[in-house]
């Protein structure tokens, strides 16, 4: 008898014919320190990561007789190498290419008294090639501002991989504001470039000012766009250059920059990919309250909110629930069962520094939130949100920090720096401490694959290899995630994404038979993950190429659905 993806789903919420077997639970590990203030972080490779802060830091990992501001962190020793970064990645974005490429975009001015080594980081684009290297020896930052860049100042944008593989890159600052966006750039552009180098204007950018800063975007499966910024929506096509309008974020909560909550796109199902988008976090206060009069006491919002992106679902509009506490500056997590973690963040306060005028220490938050809930996309309404099981850290992560799924299943948790500099006199201070949050699966016999090819493309077939564990028991679950693993950086994972795959295991358990997505807008081509759950284990990650690996922009791949 054969098992397919499609028996799963039918049966997210039948009682489980799997058998669980206690592992260590979940457990967060805190296992070495940063070197610099991650306070952008991006999975470049199998086993590296790649860190970026701000240049007048004061980092400890030191690099051509300065502190360095970017590092190359290995997963597999839990130590870094500084990366020779030479403009200022304060508050920058990122992403994967269609050939693999990282690119980091944006960043700042210094504006912080003292001598930078860093030069003006706005218009960067840093080039991070693919590195085979598992221990990065060899591995190199190209950053040259005066030979590539962009074509307008960015501080604070946000930037997403697009159905071509480029990268499209989302609204920003001009120059340092104290809390709210009052130099706004309200427009798009590439990368590579299009239109002539030209940006494209946004109507949606103005009027979600002026607390717009790293809208939140996603690539839809029919290539169209949606973002969300302050508390409105919209679904842009690129092609046509039009937006269509959504429902504003229910009961007045603002989720973007300096009132940040988190936003992520639910796992794609075949086979109609329908899109669903989930906010969460945030505040109720209104925009046009003086940053001076806004406390640091002031509670998060804990509310979710979810949209189903057809006709009849943006007509119906948002659904509401809760999560277990309110949180400013959390992140959302996809996992390769399907879960969303829901992680870090505050309890009361804002984004940004020193501008409330009850700052703790030079942070506009208070109240960390320690133990991370899980969300259950296919649970009812009001049954979706748990943190049971899971654990507290006892190391706040406010503003600045970052969160990544990793290859190997956990998740790497870095950064927490609201002050202009390194601070460790205050409560809020300073954190390069390194931690993980080992899911339980960690601690078990995992699932494995093996064969699967290095390329994959769109709409075609693939047998790999498969070891299941004896205690999932003899009539075991599967499903295959193909994910992106995102970039993080203030509260949001640019990029990050879970198709799932269609599959079907052989009757002796040892073969698997899959299916790639159908085309380049289902997944937009480039770098990705493959992992395995059976029952409520899931094994490491293997990385593959997705569709051709052509350098941007590649032509359309597989078929239209």
């Amino acid at each position: 008898m054969k098992s397919s993806l499609f028996i799963y789903a039918l049966c997210a919420l039948c009682p489980a014919i799997f058998t669980r077997v206690a592992g260590a639970g979940w457990e967060f590990i805190q296992n070495g320190t940063s070197g610099v203030l991650a306070l952008e972080t991006i999975i470049v490779s199998p086993t590296l990561a790649v860190f970026f802060d701000f240049a007048t830091t004061g980092d400890p990992l030191q690099i051509n007789n300065h502190s360095a501001w970017g590092g190359l962190w290995n997963l597999e020793t839990n130590e870094v190498t500084a990366l020779n970064v030479v403009s200022d990645t304060f508050c920058a974005s990122g992403g994967l290419l269609s050939n693999g490429t990282m690119v980091s975009v944006g960043g700042n001015l210094n504006f912080v008294g003292g001598t930078s080594p860093g030069i003006d980081g706005r218009m960067g684009l840093r080039i991070f090639e693919p590195c085979a290297s598992p221990s990065g020896e060899g591995c190199t930052l190209y950053d040259d501002p005066d030979t590539v860049h962009l074509t307008e100042n960015r501080w604070y944008p946000t930037t997403l991989r697009i159905f071509d593989g480029s990268l499209m890159v989302v609204g920003g600052i001009h120059e340092v504001t104290p809390f709210y966006n009052t130099d706004p750039v309200n427009n798009f552009e590439f990368f590579p470039a299009k239109d002539g180098t030209v940006p494209r204007p946004s109507a949606f950018l103005e009027r979600s000012l002026p607390s717009n800063l790293f809208p939140r975007a996603f690539a839809l499966p029919d290539g169209k766009v949606f973002m969300v910024a302050n508390n409105q929506s919209i679904i842009y096509d690129i092609e046509a250059n039009t937006e269509t309008i959504l429902p504003d974020i229910p009961n007045g909560v603002r989720v973007t920059n300096p009132f940040d909550g988190t936003a992520t796109l639910l796992p794609l199902s075949p086979p109609l990919y329908i899109p669903e988008i989930l906010v969460c976090g945030g505040t109720n206060a209104s925009d046009q309250i003086p940053v001076a009069n806004l406390s640091s006491q002031d509670p998060a919002s804990d509310q979710c909110s979810r949209i189903t992106l057809t006709a009849a679902g943006i007509k119906k509009g948002w659904e509401v629930e809760h999560m277990l506490e309110g949180r400013m500056m959390p992140e959302m997590i996809l996992l390769p069962s399907g879960e969303v973690l829901i992680i870090n963040g505050a309890q009361t306060g804002y984004a940004a520094i020193a501008g409330v005028h009850d700052a703790v220490g030079n942070s506009n938050a208070d109240n960390p939130v320690l133990t991370p809930s899980l969300y259950n996309p296919s649970a009812p309404l009001g049954q979706r949100i748990s943190n049971k099981g899971l654990p507290a850290t006892e190391i706040p992560r406010m503003y600045h920090s970052t969160a990544s799924l990793t290859p190997s299943g956990n998740i790497l948790i870095a950064g927490s720096n609201p002050n202009l500099d390194v601070n460790t006199t205050v409560k809020f201070s300073t954190e390069y401490r390194v931690e993980y949050l080992n899911p339980p699966y960690m601690s078990l016999d995992r699932p494995t694959l093996t064969g699967v090819p290095s390329k994959i493309a769109f709409n075609s077939n693939f047998t790999a290899q498969v070891t299941i564990p004896d205690h999932v028991g003899s009539h075991p679950v599967i499903k295959v995630a193909l994910m992106d693993l995102g970039f993080s950086s203030h509260s949001f994972h640019s990029s990050s994404r879970l198709v799932w795959l269609e599959a079907t295991l052989s009757h002796d358990h040892k073969l698997l038979e899959i299916s790639s997505p159908p085309n380049n807008r289902v997944y937009p081509p480039g770098p990705a993950y493959i992992f395995l759950t059976v029952g409520d284990t899931t094994s490491a990650g293997i990385h593959v190429m997705v569709g051709s690996g052509a350098s941007p922009p590649v032509p359309d791949q597989g078929r239209r659905i």
